[in-house]
């Protein structure tokens, strides 16, 4: 019996380091050249079958087991975020403006180590290990553009397998859902028309400013009275554009935010109700609306056979850990668009260290995580993989 764990913590340096170069030159979405780069030479030298340039920047490769099998695809993401990093550690980005806000350095490093410990491991592994390392995650489609060139073919994944350092809970803490895990997520832009003005002759005008309010108070109705109090949904609006003056009151107001649902029927009426709530209101205001929403990705949903398998994994490899079966959260994530039709489980690995002053939120310029979590989660990742090729 394989002890990954310990095979984690023999690399644990390798992991470290890596993830702190990764981190102090982030890229950004669908430029992640040098982090490519990097990726398709390690894998290279573990004599992987390695492909790069997959959905731009994307970087594939395979490990054959000695026997045949299934297929597990391990996905991990690269990209960075337009954020200034305020984090002052010894690593800290060299980029100005752009970071690893989200734990995505990590997850790189993670996935490299994982290829290390499956390919030691090569012999006893029945099927194939299929490595995707994705641009683009943070909303602009690598997922998508990974599938448009093949990712999902030559060979066509059983099992898809992904994980996210999560520092909303503490390290030591995994989550491990049968179900929706993470919510689908729609983009929305509303363009509310009226009269400008005089901003001392309000009468004169018809103020789309005005009807921009009174939309944003009233689309919170629809979670409220519209969702069952069961059910799950958001509906955020996070963007308002509108004057340039102060005693002017503009022609236009423009509106951005997004919708999150997990359930598809949920989303439907969520979607009718946005589209009524905004264009009555608007008519009701004397304005115009234009509405359009784009979807981003749908929800992140856990196959149950999938799920409970890794479940008990982790219960064998970290019995210490508190392993969360009904988490779930409202953000989104494209590798949802990689399980539409391959069974999967998307698991999320708590490392959050508030004692090191590492738990600062996702997204946030202070953003960092306990290192010490590397090993345990490279270790689950492998041992998931070898779950299901009999290693």
């Amino acid at each position: 019996m394989v002890d990954y764990l310990n095979e984690a913590y023999a690399l644990f340096e390798y992991t470290r380091q890596s993830r702190r170069d990764f981190h102090r030159y982030p890229e950004l979405g669908f430029q992640e050249v040098r982090t490519a780069g990097i990726v398709a030479r390690e894998l290279n030298q573990l004599g992987l079958e390695v492909t790069t340039g997959v959905g731009k920047t994307g970087v594939v490769a395979l490990l054959e087991g000695a026997r045949p099998g299934p297929v597990v695809l391990l996905r991990f993401d690269m990209d960075a975020l337009p954020i200034q990093a305020e984090t002052g550690a010894e690593y800290s980005s060299e980029r100005s403006g752009v970071m690893h806000a989200c734990g995505h350095d990590g997850h790189t490093a993670i996935g490299l180590t994982v290829a290390r410990i499956l390919e030691a491991q090569r012999g006893s592994l029945a099927g194939m290990v299929k490595f995707v390392f994705q641009p683009a995650e943070e909303g602009l489609g690598g997922a998508q553009a990974m599938i448009a060139d093949g990712v999902l073919e030559n060979p066509k994944p059983d099992i898809s397998l992904a994980l996210h350092l999560w520092n909303e809970k503490p390290s030591g803490w995994l989550g491990i859902s049968v179900g929706p895990l993470m919510a689908a997520g729609d983009l929305f832009q509303v363009r509310i028309s009226g009269r400008g003005g005089h901003g001392a002759a309000p009468h004169l005008a018809i103020d789309p400013l005005l009807a921009a309010a009174q939309i944003i108070t009233a689309l919170q109705s629809i979670v409220a009275r519209n969702v069952a109090p069961l059910e799950s949904a958001v509906v955020s609006v996070t963007s308002v554009k509108g004057g340039e003056a102060f005693n002017v009151i503009p022609s236009t107001v423009e509106m951005q935010g997004t919708i999150r649902t997990f359930e598809p029927q949920v989303r439907s009426l969520v979607l009718e109700r946005f589209n009524q709530v905004v264009t009555g209101v608007a008519q009701a205001m004397g304005c115009q609306a234009e509405v359009a929403v784009r979807p981003l990705t749908p929800a992140v949903v856990n196959d149950a056979g999938v799920a409970q398998r890794i479940q008990a994994v982790a219960a064998r490899l970290l019995p210490d850990s508190q392993v969360d079966t009904a988490e779930h959260t409202m953000v989104s994530e494209d590798m949802a668009e990689m399980m539409q039709d391959i069974p999967g489980c998307y698991f999320l690995i708590g490392s959050a260290n508030a004692g090191k002053g590492l738990n600062a939120a996702h997204h946030h310029p202070r953003f960092d995580f306990d290192e010490e979590v590397l090993p345990p989660a490279a270790a689950l990742m492998a041992s998931a993989a070898a779950e299901f090729l009999g290693g």
